[in-house]
């Protein structure tokens, strides 16, 4: 979520630099801040917290009232605009978060190979941040429509698979094809479903690593334990992002290393669009905008 302040209650500090009219964005993780989870920063995790949108006004609303605390003021600058803002919020720091905890279990890197299976909203931020965090590893991207994987090419996947309708062994016989191997060292699945889950776990070698951000599916996903624990390999949920995650990306965007396909939306039209997420025919992010 992202737009100019409209008003600045009496109880909020000076030294925060809010006025009327300032960019900002709003760090939709809002956590009550007596667990441990708030106290080490992941208000994401609160038990009591509450998220923008579930519960609170969210980013459908015109207006919404947030405590200072979860503003985040943002430079004018000419390609910061609430339309490119809005998603880094969601979209694009949902898989940084979980791209940074590949990078430090050790994941990526030169020689190695990650994939982003499932190249939507998130998957498109997903790649850029493989190239921007991965040291030199290769970057796959997997989905089940050329156009998507199309938008990945464009913002730096090394190679791209098309999964659609393809066995596990099939996808492996195109990896081998296009990186000389069959398994991979690290996975982020954007999807979350059980078929993008399942595939993600048979193409992982050993020591691999898959990290879930996705949360589509809501059932559960076939593991083959033996291989797994054999293997050495690790699975990782990572859900949203925090404070400190949010603004790490707000500096790459300021930096101009972040590419947006951005499909605009007027409130008016929301459902209609929501219909097309669920097909799976959003090439991009949907971002609701207001006249």
């Amino acid at each position: 979520m992202a737009g100019r302040v409209h008003a600045v209650g009496a109880e909020v500090p000076a030294s925060t630099g809010l006025t009327e009219g300032t960019l900002v964005v709003v760090n939709p993780n809002w956590g009550d801040g007596s667990c441990r989870q708030c106290h080490e920063g992941n208000e994401q995790l609160c038990p009591a917290g509450q998220l923008a949108g579930f519960g609170p006004p969210g980013g459908f609303a015109e207006y919404m009232p947030v405590q200072y605390r979860h503003v985040i003021a943002v430079p004018e600058q000419a390609d910061h605009t609430p339309q490119t803002l809005a998603p880094l919020t969601d979209a694009g720091l949902t898989p940084y978060r979980g791209m940074k905890k590949l990078a430090a279990a050790g994941k990526l890197g030169g020689g190695r190979t990650v994939v982003v299976n499932g190249i939507g909203g998130l998957g498109g931020y997903g790649v850029q941040y493989a190239r921007l965090l991965g040291g030199g590893a290769t970057v796959v991207a997997f989905a089940r429509n050329d156009d998507k994987l199309a938008v990945a090419k464009e913002n730096g996947a090394h190679h791209t698979v098309n999964t659609r309708n393809k066995t596990a062994e099939e996808v492996q016989d195109e990896l081998e094809d296009l990186t000389g191997r069959r398994e991979v060292d690290a996975v982020l699945d954007c999807a979350g479903a059980k078929e993008s889950l399942e595939l993600g776990f048979s193409i992982l070698g050993k020591e691999g690593a898959l990290t879930c951000v996705g949360l589509i599916g809501q059932q559960g996903a076939q593991v083959p334990i033996f291989p797994f624990v054999s293997g050495e390999k690790s699975y990782s949920g990572s859900f949203w992002g925090n404070h400190n995650d949010l603004t790490e990306v707000l500096a790459l965007a300021a930096q101009g290393l972040i590419k947006h396909h951005i499909v605009p939306v007027k409130l008016d039209d929301i459902n209609e669009h929501l219909d097309a997420l669920g097909r799976g025919d959003v090439v991009g992010r949907a971002v609701v905008i207001f006249d």
